[in-house]
């Protein structure tokens, strides 16, 4: 070492005592640095009342009551702002809409209070097979989006064939609309005359609902997959887990965390297009509105049935916002 860095390492201890001594008189004071002196920092904390097993509490300061005061009274701004604003739009909205040339025609025909009250119990009763249908399809299309995101995970080279079909199940069936696939096997199976085929028109279109969405939920399934990091994976086959345990343990768990905002996107289309069903004959909601417009020329029974998908299906866009919410909050944190 040099002689002209010796003095330098001396003044370092002599440096670091002076600024300790400096900053001494605002520790005490109770500054956090970048108070000045005479200010009162952020927060506080106070001991219990002598004698009692109180711990520590927590006071805020007046400057931060101040702007936690000033925030919600934004917020409530903010909110009277949007209130009127959408009640101006919608009475803005009704009164055009009220005021149009063809508004008592399309009233007699969309609005009739007596024609609806007439056809909401079939309509409710048909209802009611969407709704089974959807939680049945529901399950099966988990089962084989995952099964399917899984195989197409496959690396081993003694298993290409089932990677392959994996992919080609996934590229016919995102290829091909929901109801030709509905027709092809709502018509073609039964035609098929094999021992075992359901002939239950329900249950086929169940069937082509899962064949179609589980090769969209299966590559919302891979996506998550592949956004673990390789990291875990590496961590965990260190630790002595097999690809399946691996996969198990560590993965599906981070990965179905992450997919559940877009899986629950599905799910409300899917709750939509059980209404496709009923081009292949099951008396469910739409079909049961079909038959009431057939005999009396009047629409309002699409009306009952559109009300009732809305009442399931605005509940359920709501709880994906909120968890897509909660997930960027997380991710934030």
């Amino acid at each position: 070492m040099s002689e002209e860095d010796q003095p330098e390492r001396q003044a370092g201890p002599a440096r670091s005592e002076r600024q300790a001594e400096a900053t001494e008189p605002r520790r005490r004071a109770g500054l956090t640095g970048s108070e000045r002196p005479g200010e009162r920092p952020e927060s506080e904390w106070r001991d219990g009342p002598a004698g009692s097993e109180r711990p520590v509490e927590w006071v805020k300061s007046e400057r931060q009551a101040e702007r936690e005061r000033v925030r919600r009274s934004r917020a409530r701004r903010s909110a009277s702002i949007a209130t009127v604003s959408t009640i101006v739009f919608l009475v803005l909205i009704v009164w055009l809409v009220t005021n149009s040339p063809g508004w008592p025609r399309v009233r007699e025909t969309f609005f009739d209070g007596e024609q609806f009250a007439k056809a909401l119990p079939d309509v409710l009763s048909g209802f009611l097979l969407n709704v089974k249908s959807f939680l049945i399809a529901e399950v099966l299309i988990l089962v084989v989006g995952l099964l399917v995101a899984l195989a197409r995970g496959i690396k081993t080279p003694a298993f290409f064939p089932i990677r392959a079909l994996a992919t080609l199940y996934t590229d016919v069936f995102r290829g091909v609309p929901t109801i030709l696939v509905i027709y092809l096997i709502g018509f073609g199976l039964p035609a098929l005359r094999l021992q075992g085929i359901p002939g239950d028109l329900a249950t086929l279109g169940i069937i082509a609902l899962t064949l179609s969405y589980g090769a969209y939920v299966a590559e919302v399934f891979r996506s998550g997959i592949e956004s673990v990091h390789p990291s875990q994976v590496a961590a965990a086959r260190s630790l002595g887990l097999s690809h399946a345990k691996t996969m198990r343990f560590v993965v599906l768990p981070q990965a179905t965390r992450r997919v559940v905002p877009p899986l629950l996107n599905d799910f409300v289309s899917l709750q939509k297009d059980t209404a496709l069903v009923a081009t292949i004959g099951p008396l469910e909601a739409l079909r049961q509105a079909q038959i009431h417009a057939a005999s009396t020329f009047n629409y309002t029974p699409y009306l009952a049935a559109a009300l009732l998908f809305i009442l399931l299906t605005i509940p359920m866009a709501r709880l994906t916002d909120h968890l897509a919410a909660r997930t960027r909050r997380r991710r934030g944190a």
